[in-house]
């Protein structure tokens, strides 16, 4: 037996990869604080663990859901956007899909409309699967280089002519993982104008919407005027409820978007379980107090973990949103050399920054995803080991 070619052209998952490490290494017994992925480790709220009981013992919900979501799904979806962004021309019918998470609709997205040989722009650094899914897809990815001069946003005049022409996708994700980076509406709309030009889908990952800090509030890519005709949007409930393993989220937009992503998905899976989408449908009427409760738990950490930097000789800016910090290496590593100096010295995981593309090299990335006093006792063990910038 033999794998499928294309696999042969699918780097290791990054967060696979540091998971495995970290499992041999804590059957050695090494203490490790996992500073790594960003799944949160708070607990989901309570009014949406009522809602799923209760649907668990409707037996209207064991059946098979519509593909798209249910309607009563769907509408809450459209009712959330009108609420929180202002956007009132979505359609249930044509403008939502739900999703099994952002990582799966993410991935069909491009089966969707990637044909052999079409380039899709992505951003460097970046999510990892929008690099494999140009692959499976047997597309061809143009990297976006993110600089810390251009405030992490790609330079679209910068692309050129004859790569737009062939692009079928143009992916952006603001707020940034793993930068932290923010988008404004003029950025926004600098991206509309260039897919409408060039008759590119604008897909816009809005996994960290809700994780915001210092009164900012992230705005939707379809606040844009004419957006929709060219765009859509992908929201997670992983993140913003502490639901990543619960797997459900939704796109929403661009009708023909949704029509061609909901085509690869009816062939794919059979929707999201219908308890599920009821308890999402919870969340997305979550009073804003709620969520609040959990960013200022986050807000701590990011406050604790910038001040513990410092104290190293870093100079931090604390990130708006996000759940996560994006640090630059001191100057005498690579990246991948300072986060195994980290995992070796310090018993400390962080992923390096050129596992999400070649222009993160020189950073790491910082989770806010454990408690306090372990982002405390990592600043600790940092500084006996003698770890400072530069």
């Amino acid at each position: 037996m033999q794998f499928a070619q294309r696999l042969d052209r699918i780097p290791p998952y990054l967060f696979a990869e540091i998971n495995r490490k970290a499992q041999k290494l804590r059957a050695q017994g090494v203490d490790l604080i996992n500073l790594g992925v960003g799944d949160p480790d708070l607990a989901t709220p309570q009014p949406i663990l009522e809602t799923m009981h209760e649907a668990i013992e409707d037996p209207h919900t064991h059946n098979y859901p519509p593909y798209q979501g249910t309607i009563a799904f769907r509408k809450a979806v459209t009712e959330f956007m009108a609420r929180r962004y202002g956007i009132t021309d979505l359609n249930p019918e044509t403008d939502v899909i739900s999703s099994i998470g952002s990582k799966e609709a993410i991935h069909n997205t491009f089966l969707a409309f990637v044909n052999p040989g079409d380039y899709t722009l992505i951003p460097d650094p970046g999510y990892p699967v929008y690099k494999t899914a140009t692959l499976f897809a047997e597309g061809t990815s143009y990297p976006m280089p993110l600089k810390p001069e251009n405030d992490f946003l790609p330079q679209l005049s910068q692309i050129p002519v004859e790569i737009a022409q062939k692009a079928k996708l143009l992916w952006l994700n603001y707020p940034n993982n793993p930068t932290g980076a923010l988008a404004s509406l003029d950025f926004f709309r600098e991206a509309v104008a260039f897919c409408q030009e060039h008759d590119i889908l604008l897909c816009h990952d809005n996994a960290y919407a809700e994780i915001a800090y210092d009164g900012y509030q992230p705005p939707s890519v379809l606040q844009v005027p004419g957006a929709k005709d060219c765009a859509i949007e992908f929201h997670s409930a992983s993140k913003s409820y502490n639901m990543t393993g619960w797997r459900v989220g939704f796109v929403v937009g661009n009708a023909f978007g949704i029509q061609g992503l909901a085509r690869v998905k009816s062939n794919v899976d059979s929707g999201v379980f219908q308890a599920i989408q009821r308890a999402v449908m919870t969340a997305l009427d979550t009073p804003r107090e709620n969520i609040e409760a959990a960013t200022a738990v986050y807000k701590q950490r990011r406050d604790i973990l910038v001040e513990g930097l410092k104290s190293l000789g870093w100079e931090i800016t604390p990130p708006k949103a996000t759940l996560y910090m994006w640090v630059p290496v001191p100057p005498r590593y690579t990246s991948q050399e300072f986060a195994n100096l980290l995992l070796d010295k310090c018993g400390i995981i962080v992923p390096p920054g050129n596992g999400y593309g070649a222009s993160g090299e020189g950073f790491f990335r910082l989770a806010l995803t454990i408690s306090a006093d372990r982002i405390q006792e990592a600043i600790s063990r940092m500084k006996a080991s003698g770890i400072h910038y530069p």
